[in-house]
């Protein structure tokens, strides 16, 4: 591992447990290329009272290259494939920019939840009745939640 690696990956955690984000919590980076935290669902969505457990891995390539980012149980959300990896533009390789740190993947996903974008859904089912029927997919999305509640 190259200490320019190593001195970005530190540097970012270091500001992330100084400057907490609102509705992240960083849970386990004892190893520097693994982080695990959850992002807690936004107030006022079907969201609010998830925790959705999060992983971002990074390889010798970042930060010229985006961290693996994916979500580690179900959620029932257009943006988020059935797998929890993410259909989130800053994380695709030909939009990433190398200035890009992981507060800002936070705030974008904590956003993904407020307001997803059914028009680029890597889950179709979920853009389908976001789109079709709001109130039906609220009650699967707070479903879910439950589910993921039981199983922790």
């Amino acid at each position: 591992m190259s200490s320019r690696l190593l001195k970005r990956l530190n540097n970012e955690l270091t500001n992330l447990l100084k400057n907490e984000l609102d509705g992240f919590v960083l849970t386990n980076y004892e190893n520097i290329m693994i982080w695990k935290g959850y992002i807690e669902g936004p107030p006022n969505t079907p969201f609010e009272k998830g925790k959705f457990y999060i992983q971002f891995t990074f390889d010798e390539d970042y930060p010229f290259k985006p961290p693996s980012v994916k979500f580690l149980q179900s959620i029932f959300h257009p943006n988020i494939y059935r797998d929890g990896k993410i259909c989130v533009d800053i994380l695709e390789t030909q939009n990433w920019a190398p200035s890009t740190q992981v507060s800002t993947i936070v705030l974008s996903l904590r956003s993904l939840f407020m307001d997803p974008n059914p028009m680029s859904p890597a889950n179709r089912d979920a853009a389908k009745l976001f789109l079709e029927n709001k109130d039906l997919y609220n009650k699967k999305v707070k479903d879910q939640i439950e589910i993921n509640l039981k199983k922790t």
